[in-house]
């Protein structure tokens, strides 16, 4: 469920951005309500998926499927040049993003036992040698 949350975030923050270019420096009404519920909703869900996704790798693919349909967006409306470079680095930015979400977080369960000096720590705080 975290995952959907945090591509559903990464959305939000393509619309929040687009709607800050529109807003034209907060002047427009309607680009500017659009913007603040997108990011308090792009916020609220980076937030709730960092619950259970790694900070490094829920915020790069955050940013990356955001920016990606960002650039996509303004492609699509002419407010973008259309390049075949800008569509490979598209392709690169989401292509890294979904490597991110299938390479294993290299937390293993060790991981979740105190370390050596936790240990030597708590038994010092016990009285022991």
């Amino acid at each position: 469920m975290a995952w959907i949350i945090l591509l559903a975030s990464a959305v939000l923050e393509a619309v929040w951005a687009t709607a800050l270019g529109r807003s034209h420096g907060f002047s427009e009404l309607g680009p500017t309500l659009v913007f603040i519920v997108a990011i308090v909703g792009s916020m609220a869900g980076l937030g709730t998926a960092l619950k259970s996704i790694p900070i490094g790798t829920a915020y790069a693919i955050w940013t990356g499927i955001g920016a990606a349909l960002t650039v996509i967006y303004g492609m699509a409306t002419g407010d973008e040049s259309v390049s075949a470079l800008k569509v490979l680095c598209i392709v690169g930015i989401v292509g890294a993003t979904v490597g991110l979400k299938l390479v294993p977080s290299g937390r293993s369960k060790s991981a979740d036992r105190p370390s050596t000096t936790e240990v030597a720590e708590t038994s010092r705080s016990r009285g022991a040698p």
